[in-house]
């Protein structure tokens, strides 16, 4: 039983308005990253989606989210490695705090 497009849009909507939610509200620097995250998984479900329901037997939907994988998965290292850096030099990771460009 093939399930229906509209569920897994239905899906993905709900995880990247999630993710927007977290990123527009929260002031940690973890949960933004976080936020990011679950966006990408909402892109990601989409993909997928629009691969199976639009050609079943070919898999450049795959291909897509395992490229959008691949960043997310950089994205997060890169993330951590500044956010653990700022930690370290202002003990926050409150985002009100990173004003390291400012004049």
């Amino acid at each position: 039983m093939h399930l229906q497009l509209q569920y897994f849009l239905l899906l993905a909507a709900a995880l990247f308005c999630i993710g927007i939610y977290g990123l527009i509200t929260s002031r940690n620097a973890v949960r933004v990253l976080m936020s990011i995250e679950l966006m990408l998984n909402g892109v990601n479900l989409n993909l997928m989606g629009f691969s199976n329901f639009m050609d079943p037997e070919g898999i450049k939907g795959q291909v897509f989210t395992v490229f959008v994988l691949t960043v997310a998965a950089a994205e997060a290292a890169v993330g951590l490695a500044i956010v653990l850096s700022i930690y370290r030099n202002r003990d926050t990771v409150d985002m009100e705090q990173f004003n390291l460009l400012k004049w």
